[in-house]
C-alpha cells in the first residue's frame, strides 16, 4: 500500500551569482542572479540566448540596519504621496541605494508584489527586517486604501524610535568608554611603569610608605597574571553576552536591573514608556483593534518588564476591562500616564493622548541625557584624576621621604 510522506521538502538555499556573457548579436552583457548553483545560472541564461563566459559567487554586500529600513520607509512614503506608482517607487529606491544588500532585499520584495502578493505579505517574508507592527500597519493601509498615509505615519514612528534609541545608547556609551580607557591606562602603568620605580626603590635602604607598597603589590599581580586578568575579563564578557542573547530568563533579570540602576534606570524607564506609548498610538490611529495592537506593542517595548506587563494588559482588555484599569494593575506606569489614558478613553481620543504621552517622555529623555552629559564630564575627570593621581603620588612618596632625610 502506497503511503504519502508528510515530511516537508528540504528548501534549497539560493545564493547570488554575478555573470558575464554575450547575447545572440555578440554584444557583451552581464548581471546578477540568485540560484542554487552556477550550473543553474548557466542553463537559465542559455535558454535566454546568452552564451555565458564567466559565473562567480557574489560575496556578501553588507548588512541591513534599522536605519536603512527607516530611510526606505520615508522614501517610499514620500514617493507614494507624490503619486509615484508602488512598483516604480521600489525601482527608484532599490536601484539608487548605496547598500547592495538593501537593493537586493527591495528587488526581491518588488518581485513578490509583481507576482500577485500583497505588500504586507511580501514584507512578512522578511521578519528580520519588518516586524509584525510594520506588517500590520501596511496591511491596514492596503485594506483601507490609505497606504501612503500609513507609510508616512510609520516612517515618523520609526524615526522617533530610532532617535530615542540613539540618545539612550549615547548616554550609556560615554561612561562605559571612559571606564574601558581608564582600565587600559591603569593596566599599562601597572605593567610597564611601576616596575621601573620598583627597581629604583630596591636600593632605597628604608621602609617604603604603605601606599607605595600597596601599588607595587598590585603591579606585581598585574605583571605575573596579566594574561589571566585580560583572559578572564574577555571570557566573562563573552559568556555573559552569549547567555544573555539566548536566555529569556537572563534577559528578564538584566531588564529589571537596568530599570533599577541609579540615574540611568530612570532614563531607560522613560524611554521605554515613550516607545510603548508611541507604538500603541500609531497602531490605534491606524485602526488596528486594541487587543491586536497590544500584541505588537509588547514586542516593540524593548524591555521584558514592559513586555510581560503588556501581555497582562492584553489579557485583561480581551476579557472586557478598560485599558486604564489593566495598566493600573501592572504597577509599571506612572500616575500621569494612567490619568492621560483615562482621559483619552473617556473622550474617545486615545491615540492623541498616547501621542502626547510619547512626546512628553521623549522630551524628558532629551533633558535627562543632556543633564547626564553635563554631570558625567566633571565626575569622570574626578575619578580619573583620583585614580591616576593616586598612583603617581604613591610612587613619588619615597622620593619625597628621601629628600627629607637628605
Amino acid at each position: 500500500m502506497a503511503t504519502i510522506s508528510t515530511r516537508p521538502e528540504k528548501k534549497i538555499k539560493e545564493v547570488s551569482f554575478s555573470w558575464e556573457g554575450k547575447d545572440r548579436s555578440g554584444k557583451a552583457v552581464k548581471g546578477e542572479m540568485r540560484a542554487a548553483g552556477a550550473i543553474i545560472v548557466t542553463s537559465t541564461l542559455r535558454r535566454q540566448g546568452i552564451r555565458v563566459t564567466k559565473v562567480t559567487k557574489t560575496k556578501s554586500s553588507g548588512t541591513i540596519k534599522a536605519k536603512d529600513i527607516t530611510l526606505f520607509t520615508r522614501q517610499l512614503a514620500t514617493m507614494m504621496k507624490s503619486g509615484v506608482p508602488l512598483l516604480q517607487a521600489f525601482d527608484i529606491v532599490g536601484k539608487g541605494h548605496s547598500n547592495r544588500a538593501v537593493s537586493k532585499l527591495l528587488m526581491d520584495i518588488k518581485l513578490d508584489v509583481e507576482t500577485g502578493s500583497s505588500l504586507a505579505n511580501a514584507f512578512r517574508k522578511y521578519p528580520l527586517y519588518f516586524d509584525s507592527l510594520y506588517c500590520n500597519l501596511v496591511a491596514a493601509g492596503e485594506a483601507a486604501g490609505i497606504l501612503d498615509n500609513l507609510l508616512d505615519r510609520l516612517a515618523t514612528y520609526k524615526e522617533k524610535i530610532q532617535a530615542i534609541k540613539g540618545k539612550i545608547k549615547s548616554a550609556l556609551f560615554y561612561p562605559l568608554s571612559i571606564i574601558v580607557v581608564a582600565f587600559i591606562i591603569t593596566a599599562v602603568i601597572m605593567i610597564f611603569v611601576i616596575p621601573s620605580f620598583k627597581e629604583l626603590f630596591e636600593g632605597f635602604g628604608a621602609d617604603l610608605p604603605a601606599p607605595t607598597l600597596l601599588v607595587m603589590a598590585i603591579s606585581d599581580f598585574f605583571v605575573d597574571y596579566w594574561w589571566a586578568i585580560f583572559g578572564g575579563i574577555g571570557a566573562s564578557l563573552y559568556t555573559f553576552f552569549y547567555i544573555w542573547k539566548r536566555s529569556a530568563t537572563m534577559q528578564r533579570i538584566m531588564d529589571r536591573l537596568a530599570l533599577r540602576l541609579p540615574i540611568f534606570g530612570e532614563v531607560i524607564r522613560k524611554a521605554t514608556i515613550a516607545r510603548w506609548s508611541r507604538t500603541l498610538s500609531t497602531m490605534f490611529a491606524a485602526g488596528v483593534p486594541l487587543v491586536e495592537a497590544l500584541e505588537s506593542v509588547a514586542g516593540a517595548a524593548g524591555n521584558h518588564v514592559y513586555y510581560d506587563a503588556t501581555k497582562k494588559i492584553q489579557l485583561e482588555v480581551s476579557t472586557g476591562n478598560s485599558l486604564v484599569d489593566a495598566m493600573t494593575q501592572t504597577n509599571v506606569f506612572p500616575s500621569m500616564v494612567l490619568q492621560m489614558v483615562a482621559i483619552g478613553e473617556e473622550s474617545g481620543s486615545l491615540d492623541s493622548m498616547l501621542s502626547k504621552i510619547a512626546d512628553f517622555f521623549e522630551a524628558e529623555v532629551d533633558n535627562a541625557v543632556e543633564a547626564l552629559s553635563s554631570l558625567m564630564e566633571p565626575l569622570i575627570m574626578v575619578v580619573l584624576g583620583t585614580l591616576i593621581g593616586g598612583m603617581v603620588i604613591a610612587m613619588y612618596l619615597p622620593i619625597f621621604k628621601m629628600g627629607q632625610v637628605v
